[in-house]
């Protein structure tokens, strides 16, 4: 698969991320329609159907944290790496732009900030990262894992984190997440604390994966989930 795909492929899982998850929190403040709960499942479901959509494509990585922790893990190259991240910012920006378009500077767009002091929300970012990747990486790059399962079990932890700890820190798990509403809304004080924790979440996470569970038989990419599919 070309790299070109696999770049537009990105840009758009992430642009329906953002625009369907930040969307979510915009609409549920002018309607009272989903709630905290209601917030939390669409970005679990999103994430897993972007999974099941994009994945054998690009791998639907949709987050910087997760492709720069697949080049620790040596499945992707630096070029590709940056190429990935590059698209997947700008699909969240351009996602963005969009809402404010729609509803104007809302809620800040559903910009990620801690609830408390910041050091509480950055060990949560990276613990909530570490434990995102280390779903992805046991369920679909494990040579023995359950790979069919991969997006349920990924969009599920989105979910569950979302809910449980999205009122402290915004359960952000993804830098382009962040930065999309951040820089639209012009709120970026706190952007570099879910650049800085997811991002060493995640490495930390593929770092133990790498030294104690990791098998020499393993799929490259996340979307091999739907090539066990075909």
């Amino acid at each position: 698969m070309g790299l070109y795909k696999k770049m537009i492929a990105e840009f758009v899982g992430t642009f329906l991320l953002v625009f369907m998850g930040t969307g979510a929190i915009l609409v549920s403040k002018l309607t009272n329609a989903f709630g905290h709960l209601g917030i939390a499942v669409v970005f679990g479901i999103v994430v897993m159907v972007l999974i099941y959509s994009f994945g054998h494509i690009s791998g639907a990585h949709f987050n910087p944290a997760v492709s720069i922790a697949f080049l620790v893990n040596k499945d992707l190259r630096f070029h590709e790496m940056i190429c990935y991240c590059a698209v997947q910012v700008t699909g969240a920006i351009s996602a963005s732009f969009v809402l404010f378009g729609m509803f104007g500077n809302g809620r800040n767009l559903g910009v990620t900030q801690p609830s408390e002091g910041w050091a509480q929300s950055f060990v949560l970012e990276l613990i909530l990262t570490f434990i995102l990747m280390s779903v992805i990486l046991m369920s679909a790059v494990h040579g023995k894992a359950s790979k069919p399962f991969a997006g349920i079990a990924i969009g599920s932890t989105v979910a569950i984190e979302a809910l449980v700890f999205g009122p402290i820190c915004g359960a952000s798990m993804n830098p382009a997440r962040s930065i999309g509403p951040a820089i639209v809304s012009g709120n970026p004080q706190y952007l570099w604390l879910y650049i800085i924790a997811t991002i060493l979440g995640a490495v930390l996470s593929v770092l133990l994966y790498r030294y104690v569970f990791h098998e020499n038989e393993k799929a490259t990419v996340t979307g091999e989930v739907v090539n066990e599919l075909n």
